[in-house]
C-alpha cells in the first residue's frame, strides 16, 4: 500500500480501525434452557457430572456436592462488575433433596450458591469458600440448610458479598427461613451502587416468601470485581475440623435440584458509540466512556500481537478520545482495551 496516494492509504487505515472497534456486548443475559446452553455461551469448570441439561423439562439439573472440587456452571458477562455498578440476577430454583453435614468430619452447614464470581480467582486451587478468608470477589445467593445435631443456629438464606481481599464480607441479607423440596422459588438479587445495597427477595410458588433482605457494604469493604454468573458447587476443603466448645463448625452439603429462567441485568458496556477517523494526520478512536474504567488504544499489523500506542486514560462518563500519534506507513488495525484499575 506504500505506493498508493496518501488519501487512499489513510482511508484504508480508518476503515480497518472501525471494523475492529465496532463490537459491543449486550446489557442483558437471559436463559430458559429451551436449547442446549453450551451453544448459548455457558461453560463448565470442574466436575461436568454435576450439571446436566434436561432437554425434556428445559432446565438445568444440578448437584451441589461439597465432597467434589470447586465446580461451576457459568456464563461470562462480557464485562467486569464492581461496587460502583448497578446489576441484578433473577432465577428459578427447585430442590429435590438436600442434606447439610453429610460428611461426619464436617457435620455443620455449607452453602448452596448461585450468583456472580471472578472466574480467574474462583478457578484457582486456593479458592476455598468454607475457610472464611480464601474466597474473593463474590456477590451471590446462598442457602445454608440446618444440619441438626450440635448446630443451634438453624437454616439461613443469605445475600453475600465478599471483597477482593477475601477478608471483608457483607451478608446482612440473612434470613432464618428454610427452603423446602419440590417448591419453585424465584430468587432475585439486585445491587444498587448509590446505597451499596444488595437486596434479596424470594417468592415461593408465586407467593412472597422473603421480602427485601439487605446486605450493605460497610466502610472496611474494599471492592469486588466479578465477571461471570455461576451455579456454584463449592469444595468443603480447607475448613477447621477441630471441636470448638462442643461444635465442629466445618460443614458439608449434598443437594440436588434444578435451576431455570435466568435474567441478568448489567450496566452499559464500558465502550459505547464507537467511531474512528483521521484528524490532523492522527488516527483516533472516539467513544462514550464510563467512570472507573481505564482505556488503552492498541494496534496490530498481524492480529497476533497487539501493543499500546498511547498512554492509558481514565474514563470520564462522556466522550473520550484516544489517538495514535505514530501510525505505521502501510497498515494498522486498532482496538480499545478497557479494564478495571
Amino acid at each position: 500500500m506504500k505506493d498508493q496516494p496518501p488519501m487512499k492509504r489513510i482511508r484504508s487505515l480508518a476503515l480497518a480501525g472501525l471494523w475492529v472497534l465496532s463490537a459491543a456486548h449486550a446489557t442483558t443475559i437471559t436463559e430458559d434452557f429451551s436449547n442446549n446452553p453450551s451453544q448459548n455461551g455457558w461453560h463448565i469448570f470442574g466436575n461436568t457430572n454435576l450439571f446436566q441439561w434436561d432437554s425434556v423439562n428445559q432446565n438445568l439439573a444440578v448437584t451441589w456436592d461439597s465432597s467434589q472440587a470447586n465446580s461451576y456452571f457459568y456464563h461470562p458477562l462480557g464485562t467486569i462488575l464492581a461496587r460502583d455498578d448497578d446489576f441484578s440476577i433473577t432465577f428459578n430454583l427447585r430442590l429435590n433433596d438436600f442434606i447439610a453435614g453429610i460428611d461426619p468430619r464436617m457435620p455443620s452447614t455449607f452453602p448452596l450458591s448461585v450468583g456472580f464470581l471472578n472466574l480467574a480467582k474462583a478457578s484457582q486451587p486456593g479458592f476455598l469458600r468454607g475457610t472464611g478468608y480464601s474466597a474473593q470477589d463474590l456477590a451471590e445467593f446462598s442457602f445454608f440448610p440446618d444440619p441438626g445435631g450440635a448446630w443451634i443456629y438453624g437454616p439461613s438464606l443469605t445475600a453475600v458479598m465478599i471483597d477482593s481481599t477475601g477478608f471483608h464480607y457483607s451478608s446482612g441479607g440473612f434470613d432464618p427461613d428454610n427452603l423446602t423440596t419440590n417448591d419453585i422459588y424465584r430468587v432475585n438479587l439486585a445491587y444498587t451502587a448509590s446505597n451499596s445495597n444488595l437486596v434479596m427477595t424470594l417468592t415461593r410458588n408465586n407467593e412472597m416468601f422473603v421480602s427485601d433482605r439487605v446486605a450493605h457494604l460497610g466502610g472496611s469493604f474494599t471492592d469486588f470485581h466479578v465477571d461471570a454468573i455461576s451455579i456454584s458447587s463449592y469444595s468443603q476443603e480447607g475448613q477447621d475440623t477441630n471441636n470448638q466448645g462442643g461444635v465442629i463448625y466445618a460443614g458439608s452439603i449434598l443437594a440436588h435440584g434444578t435451576v431455570d429462567n435466568f435474567a441478568v441485568t448489567l450496566p452499559p458496556p464500558p465502550v459505547q458509540d464507537l467511531s474512528g477517523a483521521f484528524s490532523n494526520g492522527l488516527w483516533h478512536a472516539q467513544f462514550t466512556s464510563r467512570s472507573n474504567w481505564l482505556y488503552t488504544l492498541e494496534r496490530t499489523t498481524n492480529f497476533v500481537s497487539w501493543r499500546a500506542v498511547a498512554a492509558s486514560m481514565s474514563g470520564n462518563a462522556t466522550n473520550l478520545l484516544l489517538q495514535d500519534t505514530n501510525a505505521p506507513e502501510d497498515k494498522g488495525f486498532y482496538r480499545v482495551h478497557a479494564e478495571r484499575p
